[in-house]
C-alpha cells in the first residue's frame, strides 16, 4: 500500500481527528452488532497510546437532512466506552462553537464522539466549507472507515485537504488484502459474484473476467445469465433490462464463467413455499429458483479446488430464509476449507460466512460492501486517493 499510515506521522500531544465507521444495526435504540465498533479498536487504541487526544466522527443511516435522535450516535459512543474501559464523551453536533471548545479541552487519552456527520446536509455534498469546520477540530486526519471510502464526502475525503492524512490499521488491512485480487493476484484466482443483481456489478464482472481464471456466479444475478442463453426461467427473478449486456459478457467469457447447473426452485417467495431441486432448464411452470443445487456445488468444488486466491461478493441464493441459505454456508465452508487466501467483499457476503460459524476461517472479511465491489472494479476510491502518499 502506498499511502502513509498512522504509524507514519508522530501523534504525540496531537488532537487526531478520525473517521470511522460505526454505521451500525440499531434496534429500539441500542447497537445491535458491534462488529464495526470493534474493528476500529486497533487504530483507536494506537492513537491513545501515543499520547494523542482522539475526536471520532462518522455517520449512521440516512437521517433526512437534520438532527433526529433515532439516529443519534450516543448508543455507538456508550459501546465504544465499554469496549475501551474509559469514558467517551458526547458531542452535541458535528460541528460549531460547542463541539470546538470540547475539543480543544481534550487532555492526552481523551476521547470525543462527535454526532452524526449527515445531520448536516452539506456532508453528502462534499461541502468544503463544512470540512473546514471539522478540521478545525484536530491537528491530524486518520480515516479508518474503508466502508465509506468510496464516496466524495465531507468527512472522508474534504477534510483530507485541510489536515495532513493518513490510514488507519482497519483501512490498511482493507487495500493490502483488496490489493492483492486487483494488483497482483496468486494464480488460480477465483472470483465469485452473487446477490441480486446484474446491473449493480456490470464493471465488475467485466474486470474479473480479465484478472481471473474463474468467474463463479450465483444468486439473482445467474438468473438473467442463464435466460440470456435462452433458458425459461419461469418466475425467477431476471433483469430484463440486463439481458443484451448479460448476452455480451457471455460471447466474451470462454469456459471462465462458472454457472448454476441445478436450483432449489420454489412454487413462491416465500419461506415456507414447497421446494423441489431441479436442473435449471426444467424449473416448473411457476416456480423461481432461489438457491444453488448439489450438482452446482460439485461444480464449485472443482473449480476451486488448488486456488491461491478466492474473492467472494455476494451470496448464491436468499439465504435470509433458512430453506435457501445450504447453498450458500456450504459455499462458505468450500472456502474456509481451501487453504488458499480468501478475500470476502463485506455486506452479504460477510453476513453469510458469519452465519455459517467460518468468519474466523478466512483471511480478510471486508467491512466495506460497496467500496469493496469499487475498488475490485479497479476505481479509485475518493476517501483513499485523499489520503498522504507514502
Amino acid at each position: 500500500m502506498n499511502k502513509k499510515t498512522v504509524k507514519d506521522i508522530d501523534l504525540k500531544g496531537k488532537r487526531v481527528l478520525m473517521r470511522v465507521d460505526f454505521n451500525v444495526p440499531m434496534a429500539d435504540g441500542k447497537v445491535t452488532d458491534d462488529k464495526r465498533i470493534k474493528a476500529a479498536l486497533p487504530t483507536i487504541k494506537y492513537v491513545l497510546e501515543q499520547g494523542a487526544s482522539l475526536i471520532l466522527m462518522s455517520h449512521l443511516g440516512r437521517p433526512k437532512g437534520g438532527p433526529d435522535p433515532e439516529f443519534s450516535l450516543r448508543a455507538a459512543s456508550e459501546v465504544l466506552a465499554s469496549h475501551l474501559g474509559i469514558p467517551v464523551k458526547m458531542a452535541p453536533d458535528t460541528i460549531g462553537p460547542e463541539v470546538e471548545a470540547l475539543a480543544k479541552a481534550l487532555q492526552p487519552g481523551e476521547v470525543l464522539m462527535l454526532e452524526n456527520t449527515r445531520f448536516h446536509k452539506g456532508e453528502e455534498k462534499n461541502d468544503l466549507d463544512l470540512a473546514k469546520q471539522m478540521a478545525a477540530l484536530g491537528e491530524v486526519y486518520v480515516n479508518d472507515a474503508f466502508g465509506s471510502a468510496h464516496r466524495a464526502h465531507s468527512s472522508t475525503e474534504g477534510v483530507a485537504r485541510f489536515l495532513p492524512a493518513v490510514s488507519g490499521f482497519l483501512m490498511e488491512q482493507e487495500l493490502e488484502y483488496l490489493g492483492r485480487a486487483v494488483g497482483n493476484p496468486e494464480h488460480p484466482y477465483i472470483a465469485i459474484l452473487g446477490g441480486a443483481k446484474i446491473s449493480d456489478k456490470i464493471l465488475v464482472v467485466e474486470t474479473l473476467l480479465r484478472q481471473a481464471d474463474k468467474l463463479i456466479i450465483g444468486g439473482g444475478m445467474a438468473n438473467t445469465f442463464l435466460a440470456a442463453k435462452g433458458l425459461d426461467m419461469q418466475d425467477s427473478l431476471v433483469e430484463e433490462a440486463a439481458l443484451d449486456t448479460a448476452r455480451s459478457i457471455l460471447a466474451k467469457s470462454g469456459d471462465k464463467m462458472i454457472l448454476p447447473v441445478d436450483a432449489v426452485s420454489a412454487d413462491k417467495f416465500d419461506a415456507e413455499a414447497n421446494t423441489q431441486v431441479v436442473d435449471v432448464d426444467k424449473i416448473p411452470a411457476g416456480w423461481r429458483m432461489l438457491d444453488v443445487g448439489p450438482k452446482t456445488l460439485e461444480l464449485y468444488k472443482g473449480a476451486l479446488n488448488g486456488a491461491r486466491l478466492i474473492v467472494w461478493n455476494g451470496p448464491v441464493g436468499v439465504f435470509e430464509m433458512p430453506r435457501f441459505a445450504e447453498g450458500t454456508f456450504a459455499l462458505a465452508k468450500l472456502l474456509a476449507e481451501s487453504g488458499a487466501t480468501t478475500v470476502i467483499g463485506g455486506g452479504d457476503s460477510a453476513s453469510a460466512v458469519k452465519k455459517a460459524g467460518v468468519a474466523k476461517q478466512m483471511t480478510h472479511v471486508s467491512t466495506g460492501g460497496g467500496a469493496s465491489l469499487e475498488f475490485l472494479e479497479g476505481k479509485e476510491l475518493p476517501g483513499v486517493a485523499a489520503l498522504m502518499d507514502r
